[in-house]
């Protein structure tokens, strides 16, 4: 049989290795001593130290679970689940119960509601049976809730008509913000405020306020027209027309007019308009041109 020989390791390498061994050996134990010196330096104990790594560990493995289950559709299938179960004892919607409506339609509502019917309790996305309430153009605002066992509770909060808006091809009803409600006949608009001009919808709110400056006016108001994008015209019950100035001094202008009329009858009288756009001039015609005398701004003739 061979005989194999092995060359015995030189001084030098053996005296190196055991240098690398005690170097190791030398930093293993620095560094043991700093974390040593660390861990002991803060405010836990041991026994505090390894319920917390514990706890993470579990967290992270329920953190880790979760997500594999959220994945595999678990969460979805045990809510379906639990809403088949409330369906079977009786937790699904039956009944719908409206209240707040006046002026719209309530058809309307119950039409956006239909789909919820024989549907479980807990499947019932209440935000979003709002949301499509709220498209309806009669809607402000719109209450959703739960009446357990079955029954879904809708409480409307209606918009207020406020004016009719004459567009090219029909008579729109708005509200005080210019919110479009409804088309309405020309005899059913009779007796309401009727509003046109190009860009008066945008303007509905300012009216409101210019109009609330002399509140004695406003039952004699027929129609306001939106001129050049910058001023009121105002056409009375009684056919005669009141230009307004531009901007800020209209307010000041229709409280003026109020004061006016009250000193000398001029809604009903003989001039059939009346212009207030030259400042500390009111200007009157009659129907066979100006009348025989201008009104100055403090009222006196002349």
């Amino acid at each position: 049989m061979a005989r194999v020989s092995r060359k015995p390791q030189g001084v030098r390498r053996s005296a190196a290795a055991r240098s690398r061994s005690q170097k190791a050996r030398a930093a293993r134990k620095h560094t043991s001593g700093i974390l040593d010196g660390i861990m002991a330096a803060l405010p836990f104990t041991e026994e505090q130290w390894h319920k917390f790594f514990l706890t993470s560990i579990i967290v992270v493995g329920l953190a880790i679970a979760w997500t594999v289950a959220s994945y595999a559709g678990v969460p979805e299938m045990a809510r379906d689940e639990l809403a088949k179960s409330a369906s079977r004892s009786g937790f699904e919607v039956s009944k719908v119960r409206v209240s707040g409506v006046e002026r719209m339609n309530e058809q309307l509502v119950y039409e956006r509601v239909l789909a919820q019917r024989d549907r479980p309790m807990p499947l019932v996305e209440l935000e979003d049976v709002r949301d499509n309430l709220l498209e309806l153009p009669w809607v402000a605002d719109a209450r959703v809730s739960r009446q357990l066992p079955d029954t879904l509770k809708i409480d409307i909060v209606e918009r207020e008509p406020h004016a009719v808006l004459r567009k090219p091809d029909r008579l729109m009803l708005v509200d005080g913000h210019g919110h479009e409600l409804e088309p309405i006949a020309r005899e059913a608009a009779k007796g309401k405020l009727l509003i046109e001009g190009p860009g008066a919808q945008k303007q509905v709110e300012e009216l409101g306020r210019l109009l609330d400056a002399a509140p004695a006016l406003k039952p004699h108001i027929a129609e306001a027209e939106w001129v050049g994008n910058r001023r009121w015209n105002l056409t009375f019950t009684s056919g005669q027309l009141l230009a307004l100035p531009e901007g800020d001094a209209g307010a000041p202008a229709l409280v003026k007019f109020a004061q006016l009329d009250g000193m000398h009858r001029l809604i009903g009288g003989k001039p059939i308009a009346v212009d207030m756009r030259v400042p500390d001039r009111v200007y009157l015609r009659c129907k066979d041109g100006p009348c025989p005398t201008q009104l100055a701004r403090n009222g006196r003739a002349e």
